[in-house]
Protein backbone atom coordinates (compact mmCIF):
# COMPACT_ATOMS: atom_id res chain seq x y z
CA UNK A 1 0.00 0.00 0.00
CA UNK A 2 1.69 2.97 -1.31
CA UNK A 3 1.60 6.11 1.65
CA UNK A 4 -0.92 8.22 1.88
CA UNK A 5 1.33 11.74 1.18
CA UNK A 6 -0.22 13.43 -1.50
CA UNK A 7 3.25 15.05 -2.63
CA UNK A 8 6.87 14.37 -2.68
CA UNK A 9 8.73 14.59 0.27
CA UNK A 10 12.24 14.81 1.18
CA UNK A 11 13.12 11.42 2.76
CA UNK A 12 14.13 11.58 6.59
CA UNK A 13 17.35 10.26 8.17
CA UNK A 14 17.21 6.60 7.99
CA UNK A 15 17.71 5.07 11.95
CA UNK A 16 20.60 3.67 13.27
CA UNK A 17 20.49 -0.43 12.29
CA UNK A 18 20.46 -0.53 16.48
CA UNK A 19 17.19 1.39 16.26
CA UNK A 20 15.20 0.46 19.82
CA UNK A 21 11.48 -0.47 19.16
CA UNK A 22 8.79 0.25 21.28
CA UNK A 23 5.83 -1.69 21.66
CA UNK A 24 3.00 -0.36 23.73
CA UNK A 25 -0.15 -2.68 24.68
CA UNK A 26 -2.52 -0.38 26.35
CA UNK A 27 -4.55 -2.66 29.03
CA UNK A 28 -7.46 -1.95 31.20
CA UNK A 29 -8.77 -5.19 33.77
CA UNK A 30 -7.07 -7.95 31.51
CA UNK A 31 -5.80 -10.09 34.25
CA UNK A 32 -6.74 -13.20 32.22
CA UNK A 33 -5.55 -12.64 28.93
CA UNK A 34 -2.43 -10.30 29.80
CA UNK A 35 0.07 -12.95 30.68
CA UNK A 36 -0.16 -14.78 27.56
CA UNK A 37 -0.72 -12.37 24.87
CA UNK A 38 2.92 -10.63 26.80
CA UNK A 39 4.25 -13.79 26.52
CA UNK A 40 3.27 -14.58 23.37
CA UNK A 41 4.44 -11.54 22.12
CA UNK A 42 8.26 -11.52 23.65
CA UNK A 43 8.81 -15.33 22.10
CA UNK A 44 7.87 -13.21 19.05
CA UNK A 45 9.97 -10.60 19.32
CA UNK A 46 12.71 -12.44 20.42
CA UNK A 47 12.82 -14.78 17.85
CA UNK A 48 11.87 -12.34 14.39
CA UNK A 49 12.43 -8.64 14.67
CA UNK A 50 15.83 -7.46 13.98
CA UNK A 51 16.01 -4.55 16.31
CA UNK A 52 16.49 -3.75 19.87
CA UNK A 53 13.43 -3.88 21.73
CA UNK A 54 11.14 -3.39 24.85
CA UNK A 55 7.80 -3.63 25.59
CA UNK A 56 5.68 -1.57 28.18
CA UNK A 57 2.43 -2.68 29.45
CA UNK A 58 0.18 0.41 30.08
CA UNK A 59 -1.64 -0.24 32.67
CA UNK A 60 -4.92 2.21 32.48
CA UNK A 61 -6.18 2.70 35.98
CA UNK A 62 -6.92 -1.09 36.24
CA UNK A 63 -8.94 -2.77 39.18
CA UNK A 64 -9.08 -6.12 38.75
CA UNK A 65 -5.22 -7.72 39.42
CA UNK A 66 -4.37 -6.49 35.94
CA UNK A 67 -1.62 -4.55 37.92
CA UNK A 68 -0.17 -7.30 40.00
CA UNK A 69 0.21 -9.63 36.47
CA UNK A 70 1.59 -6.88 34.96
CA UNK A 71 4.18 -6.33 37.67
CA UNK A 72 4.90 -10.21 37.54
CA UNK A 73 5.33 -10.03 34.24
CA UNK A 74 8.23 -7.47 34.34
CA UNK A 75 10.17 -9.03 36.96
CA UNK A 76 9.78 -12.66 34.56
CA UNK A 77 10.50 -11.47 31.34
CA UNK A 78 13.69 -9.36 30.49
CA UNK A 79 12.80 -5.86 28.39
CA UNK A 80 9.28 -5.69 30.23
CA UNK A 81 8.38 -3.05 31.90
CA UNK A 82 4.67 -1.14 33.52
CA UNK A 83 3.74 2.38 33.26
CA UNK A 84 0.95 2.46 35.70
CA UNK A 85 -1.54 5.04 34.67
CA UNK A 86 -4.35 6.50 37.61
CA UNK A 87 -6.79 7.52 34.62
CA UNK A 88 -8.53 5.26 31.91
CA UNK A 89 -8.31 5.71 27.99
CA UNK A 90 -6.16 4.16 25.48
CA UNK A 91 -4.87 7.28 23.88
CA UNK A 92 -4.24 8.96 27.27
CA UNK A 93 -2.05 5.62 28.16
CA UNK A 94 -0.38 6.11 24.41
CA UNK A 95 0.47 10.01 25.26
CA UNK A 96 2.24 9.28 28.71
CA UNK A 97 4.38 5.83 27.21
CA UNK A 98 5.31 7.77 24.08
CA UNK A 99 6.36 11.24 25.37
CA UNK A 100 8.47 9.13 27.85
CA UNK A 101 10.09 6.78 26.32
CA UNK A 102 13.75 7.08 24.13
CA UNK A 103 12.91 4.84 21.79
CA UNK A 104 13.55 5.44 18.02
CA UNK A 105 9.92 3.89 17.14
CA UNK A 106 6.85 3.64 18.96
CA UNK A 107 4.16 0.81 18.36
CA UNK A 108 1.02 -0.16 20.13
CA UNK A 109 -1.10 -2.99 19.69
CA UNK A 110 -4.45 -4.38 21.32
CA UNK A 111 -4.15 -6.52 24.51
CA UNK A 112 -6.06 -9.11 22.79
CA UNK A 113 -2.86 -9.65 19.70
CA UNK A 114 -6.02 -10.15 16.80
CA UNK A 115 -3.55 -8.43 14.53
CA UNK A 116 -1.25 -11.49 12.96
CA UNK A 117 2.69 -10.49 14.47
CA UNK A 118 4.17 -10.99 10.95
CA UNK A 119 2.60 -7.99 9.60
CA UNK A 120 5.08 -6.05 12.60
CA UNK A 121 8.51 -5.84 10.85
CA UNK A 122 6.84 -4.30 7.12
CA UNK A 123 5.18 -2.05 9.80
CA UNK A 124 8.15 -0.71 11.68
CA UNK A 125 10.70 -1.25 8.61
CA UNK A 126 9.99 2.05 6.63
CA UNK A 127 10.04 4.09 10.19
CA UNK A 128 13.76 2.42 10.76
CA UNK A 129 14.98 3.24 7.03
CA UNK A 130 13.13 6.96 6.52
CA UNK A 131 10.56 6.40 4.19
CA UNK A 132 7.78 7.09 6.61
CA UNK A 133 6.52 8.91 9.33
CA UNK A 134 3.74 6.79 10.56
CA UNK A 135 2.37 3.22 9.64
CA UNK A 136 -0.95 1.89 10.24
CA UNK A 137 -2.10 -1.68 9.83
CA UNK A 138 -5.05 -1.88 7.52
CA UNK A 139 -8.12 -4.58 7.63
CA UNK A 140 -9.67 -2.47 4.52
CA UNK A 141 -6.84 -2.91 2.21
CA UNK A 142 -6.59 -5.74 -0.90
CA UNK A 143 -4.00 -8.34 0.65
CA UNK A 144 -6.21 -8.20 4.13
CA UNK A 145 -7.82 -11.27 5.31
CA UNK A 146 -10.18 -10.06 8.23
CA UNK A 147 -12.45 -12.69 10.44
CA UNK A 148 -15.54 -10.49 12.20
CA UNK A 149 -18.98 -10.29 12.39
CA UNK A 150 -21.25 -8.52 9.63
CA UNK A 151 -21.88 -5.55 12.36
CA UNK A 152 -18.47 -4.48 13.45
CA UNK A 153 -17.64 -4.90 9.45
CA UNK A 154 -20.31 -2.51 8.60
CA UNK A 155 -19.55 -0.32 11.52
CA UNK A 156 -16.02 0.33 10.37
CA UNK A 157 -16.45 0.55 6.72
CA UNK A 158 -18.90 3.00 7.38
CA UNK A 159 -16.43 5.17 9.89
CA UNK A 160 -13.51 5.36 7.46
CA UNK A 161 -15.99 6.43 5.00
CA UNK A 162 -17.16 9.39 6.91
CA UNK A 163 -13.50 10.18 7.44
CA UNK A 164 -12.59 10.35 3.59
CA UNK A 165 -16.28 12.78 2.60
CA UNK A 166 -15.66 14.77 5.54
CA UNK A 167 -11.97 15.25 6.47
CA UNK A 168 -10.55 14.17 3.56
CA UNK A 169 -8.67 11.56 4.96
CA UNK A 170 -6.76 9.52 1.95
CA UNK A 171 -5.77 6.74 5.07
CA UNK A 172 -8.19 3.49 4.61
CA UNK A 173 -8.46 1.99 7.85
CA UNK A 174 -8.19 4.52 11.10
CA UNK A 175 -9.03 2.61 14.18
CA UNK A 176 -6.42 -1.30 13.68
CA UNK A 177 -5.08 -1.65 17.03
CA UNK A 178 -1.78 -1.85 15.15
CA UNK A 179 0.54 1.31 14.95
CA UNK A 180 3.58 2.64 14.71
CA UNK A 181 5.48 5.98 14.51
CA UNK A 182 8.79 7.30 14.53
CA UNK A 183 9.60 9.16 18.19
CA UNK A 184 10.28 12.55 15.99
CA UNK A 185 7.63 12.40 14.64
CA UNK A 186 5.59 11.56 17.97
CA UNK A 187 7.04 14.49 20.02
CA UNK A 188 5.61 16.47 17.12
CA UNK A 189 2.52 15.24 16.57
CA UNK A 190 1.02 13.88 19.65
CA UNK A 191 1.04 16.90 22.30
CA UNK A 192 -1.46 18.58 19.65
CA UNK A 193 -3.97 15.76 19.57
CA UNK A 194 -6.95 16.44 22.27
CA UNK A 195 -8.68 13.09 22.59
CA UNK A 196 -7.99 10.99 25.21
CA UNK A 197 -9.58 7.52 24.17
CA UNK A 198 -10.07 5.49 21.03
CA UNK A 199 -10.54 8.90 18.61
CA UNK A 200 -6.47 9.61 19.58
CA UNK A 201 -6.01 7.60 16.75
CA UNK A 202 -7.84 9.13 14.22
CA UNK A 203 -6.56 12.34 15.40
CA UNK A 204 -3.14 11.51 15.41
CA UNK A 205 -3.55 10.57 11.70
CA UNK A 206 -5.80 13.28 10.62
CA UNK A 207 -2.83 15.80 12.11
CA UNK A 208 -0.16 14.08 10.00
CA UNK A 209 -2.36 14.28 7.26
CA UNK A 210 -2.39 17.72 7.32
CA UNK A 211 1.31 18.12 8.07
CA UNK A 212 1.97 16.18 4.90
CA UNK A 213 3.76 13.38 6.95
CA UNK A 214 3.91 10.09 5.11
CA UNK A 215 1.46 7.32 6.67
CA UNK A 216 2.73 3.94 5.03
CA UNK A 217 -0.37 1.04 4.78
CA UNK A 218 0.53 -2.74 5.92
CA UNK A 219 -2.23 -4.96 5.05
CA UNK A 220 -2.89 -7.65 7.87
CA UNK A 221 -4.38 -10.21 8.97
CA UNK A 222 -6.81 -9.96 11.59
CA UNK A 223 -9.18 -11.93 13.68
CA UNK A 224 -12.04 -10.33 16.06
CA UNK A 225 -11.43 -11.24 19.78
CA UNK A 226 -15.41 -12.04 20.83
CA UNK A 227 -14.57 -11.40 24.24
CA UNK A 228 -14.40 -7.60 23.37
CA UNK A 229 -15.56 -5.27 25.53
CA UNK A 230 -15.44 -2.05 23.56
CA UNK A 231 -18.81 0.01 24.27
CA UNK A 232 -19.11 0.32 20.32
CA UNK A 233 -22.27 2.80 20.19
CA UNK A 234 -20.63 4.69 22.70
CA UNK A 235 -17.45 4.57 20.87
CA UNK A 236 -18.74 5.73 17.69
CA UNK A 237 -20.52 8.58 19.18
CA UNK A 238 -17.41 10.09 20.50
CA UNK A 239 -15.73 9.09 17.17
CA UNK A 240 -18.05 11.26 15.28
CA UNK A 241 -17.86 14.18 17.93
CA UNK A 242 -14.00 13.82 17.06
CA UNK A 243 -14.73 13.73 13.83
CA UNK A 244 -17.28 17.13 14.16
CA UNK A 245 -14.59 18.68 16.12
CA UNK A 246 -11.57 18.05 13.30
CA UNK A 247 -14.18 19.30 10.55
CA UNK A 248 -14.41 22.50 12.91
CA UNK A 249 -10.81 23.07 13.28
CA UNK A 250 -9.66 22.15 9.54
CA UNK A 251 -7.76 24.86 7.78
CA UNK A 252 -10.56 25.38 5.12
CA UNK A 253 -13.31 25.74 7.99
CA UNK A 254 -11.29 28.58 9.28
CA UNK A 255 -10.42 30.12 6.12
CA UNK A 256 -14.90 30.55 5.23
CA UNK A 257 -15.14 31.63 8.45
CA UNK A 258 -12.46 34.04 8.14
CA UNK A 259 -13.68 34.98 4.38
CA UNK A 260 -17.30 35.48 5.89
CA UNK A 261 -15.94 37.89 8.57
CA UNK A 262 -13.93 39.77 5.86
CA UNK A 263 -16.58 39.89 3.39
CA UNK A 264 -19.42 41.27 5.43
CA UNK A 265 -16.32 43.92 6.61
CA UNK A 266 -15.49 44.74 2.87
CA UNK A 267 -19.46 45.58 1.77
CA UNK A 268 -20.09 47.74 4.82
CA UNK A 269 -16.52 49.67 4.47
CA UNK A 270 -17.63 50.15 0.44
CA UNK A 271 -20.95 51.51 1.32
CA UNK A 272 -19.54 54.16 3.91
CA UNK A 273 -16.75 55.07 1.50
CA UNK A 274 -18.97 55.17 -1.73
CA UNK A 275 -20.30 58.38 -1.74
CA UNK A 276 -16.87 60.25 -1.10
CA UNK A 277 -14.46 58.57 -3.42
CA UNK A 278 -16.71 57.12 -6.08
CA UNK A 279 -17.14 52.70 -6.66
CA UNK A 280 -13.98 52.14 -8.15
CA UNK A 281 -11.69 54.01 -5.04
CA UNK A 282 -13.78 52.86 -2.76
CA UNK A 283 -13.70 49.06 -3.94
CA UNK A 284 -10.25 49.28 -3.71
CA UNK A 285 -9.83 51.11 -0.25
CA UNK A 286 -12.43 48.74 1.16
CA UNK A 287 -10.48 45.74 -0.40
CA UNK A 288 -7.02 47.11 0.62
CA UNK A 289 -8.24 47.23 4.07
CA UNK A 290 -9.95 43.75 4.79
CA UNK A 291 -6.80 42.43 2.75
CA UNK A 292 -4.86 43.04 5.71
CA UNK A 293 -7.23 42.32 8.35
CA UNK A 294 -7.75 38.59 6.22
CA UNK A 295 -3.96 37.95 5.41
CA UNK A 296 -3.38 38.74 8.68
CA UNK A 297 -6.18 36.29 10.51
CA UNK A 298 -5.41 33.48 7.87
CA UNK A 299 -1.59 33.89 9.16
CA UNK A 300 -2.69 33.78 12.85
CA UNK A 301 -5.73 31.01 12.96
CA UNK A 302 -5.90 29.52 9.57
CA UNK A 303 -1.97 28.62 8.98
CA UNK A 304 -0.80 28.39 12.52
CA UNK A 305 2.32 31.42 12.21
CA UNK A 306 3.18 32.87 14.94
CA UNK A 307 5.08 35.96 15.69
CA UNK A 308 6.78 38.53 13.51
CA UNK A 309 9.62 36.71 11.67
CA UNK A 310 8.26 37.18 8.25
CA UNK A 311 5.38 39.29 8.73
CA UNK A 312 6.16 42.03 6.26
CA UNK A 313 6.87 39.60 3.37
CA UNK A 314 3.75 37.38 3.94
CA UNK A 315 1.73 41.11 3.94
CA UNK A 316 3.44 42.05 0.70
CA UNK A 317 2.74 38.46 -0.34
CA UNK A 318 -0.77 38.70 0.51
CA UNK A 319 -0.88 42.18 -1.26
CA UNK A 320 -0.15 40.40 -4.48
CA UNK A 321 -3.28 38.10 -4.14
CA UNK A 322 -4.88 41.29 -3.01
CA UNK A 323 -4.40 42.44 -6.89
CA UNK A 324 -5.73 39.86 -8.25
CA UNK A 325 -9.11 40.15 -6.39
CA UNK A 326 -8.89 43.83 -6.74
CA UNK A 327 -8.77 43.14 -10.13
CA UNK A 328 -11.83 40.67 -10.58
CA UNK A 329 -13.79 43.08 -8.59
CA UNK A 330 -12.74 46.50 -10.86
CA UNK A 331 -13.48 43.99 -13.90
CA UNK A 332 -16.75 43.01 -12.77
CA UNK A 333 -17.78 46.86 -11.80
CA UNK A 334 -16.97 48.05 -15.44
CA UNK A 335 -18.82 45.35 -16.79
CA UNK A 336 -21.77 46.21 -14.35
CA UNK A 337 -21.48 49.89 -15.11
CA UNK A 338 -21.22 48.98 -18.82
CA UNK A 339 -24.87 47.61 -18.93
CA UNK A 340 -26.20 50.04 -16.40
CA UNK A 341 -24.14 53.21 -16.59
CA UNK A 342 -26.36 53.93 -12.67
CA UNK A 343 -26.46 51.18 -10.75
CA UNK A 344 -27.78 51.12 -7.43
CA UNK A 345 -25.24 50.83 -4.42
CA UNK A 346 -27.13 47.42 -3.37
CA UNK A 347 -26.47 46.08 -6.84
CA UNK A 348 -22.78 47.18 -6.87
CA UNK A 349 -22.40 45.26 -3.90
CA UNK A 350 -24.34 41.89 -4.84
CA UNK A 351 -21.66 42.03 -8.12
CA UNK A 352 -18.61 42.74 -6.32
CA UNK A 353 -19.07 40.31 -3.44
CA UNK A 354 -20.02 37.72 -6.27
CA UNK A 355 -16.94 38.49 -7.50
CA UNK A 356 -14.59 38.39 -4.44
CA UNK A 357 -16.52 35.07 -3.39
CA UNK A 358 -15.18 33.82 -7.42
CA UNK A 359 -11.68 34.81 -6.04
CA UNK A 360 -11.53 33.36 -2.21
CA UNK A 361 -10.82 29.58 -4.22
CA UNK A 362 -8.04 31.45 -5.72
CA UNK A 363 -7.29 33.73 -2.38
CA UNK A 364 -6.92 30.10 -0.47
CA UNK A 365 -4.75 28.01 -2.96
CA UNK A 366 -1.98 31.27 -3.00
CA UNK A 367 -2.18 31.98 0.61
CA UNK A 368 -1.86 27.87 1.52
CA UNK A 369 0.90 27.24 -1.19
CA UNK A 370 2.59 30.37 -2.12
CA UNK A 371 2.29 32.81 1.51
CA UNK A 372 2.09 30.51 3.50
CA UNK A 373 3.89 27.20 2.00
CA UNK A 374 5.20 24.48 3.92
CA UNK A 375 8.00 24.77 1.45
CA UNK A 376 9.09 28.19 2.45
CA UNK A 377 9.00 27.87 6.23
CA UNK A 378 8.67 24.98 8.58
CA UNK A 379 5.08 24.76 10.61
CA UNK A 380 4.90 24.12 13.80
CA UNK A 381 1.98 22.58 15.67
CA UNK A 382 0.86 24.42 18.97
CA UNK A 383 1.68 22.22 21.95
CA UNK A 384 -0.50 22.90 25.30
CA UNK A 385 1.32 22.15 28.24
CA UNK A 386 2.08 18.66 29.57
CA UNK A 387 1.65 17.14 32.68
CA UNK A 388 4.51 15.23 34.68
CA UNK A 389 4.63 11.77 33.10
CA UNK A 390 4.32 8.51 35.37
CA UNK A 391 7.40 6.52 36.07
CA UNK A 392 7.63 3.19 34.17
CA UNK A 393 8.35 0.14 36.99
CA UNK A 394 10.05 -3.27 36.08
Amino acid sequence: MPSTSPLPQPALAPLPASACVEVVVPVYNEQVSLAPSIRRLHAFLTAELPFDWRIVIANNASTDDTTGVAHELADALPGVSVLDLPQKGRGRALRAAWLASDADVLCYMDVDLSTDLRALLPLVAPLVSGHSDVAIGTRLAPGSHVVRGTKREFISRTYNRILRLSLGARFSDAQCGFKAIRADTARRLVPAIRDEDWFFDTELLVLAQREGMRIHEVPVDWVDDPDSRVDIVRTAWDDLRGVTRLLAGARLTRFLAIGVCSTAAYAILYLLLRGAIGSGGANALALAITAVGNTQANRYFTFRVRGRERLLRDQAMGGLVYLLTLGLTMGALALLQAIDPQPSALVEVVVLVTASVCATVTRFLALRSWVFSPLRRQGAIERPILEPLPQRTR
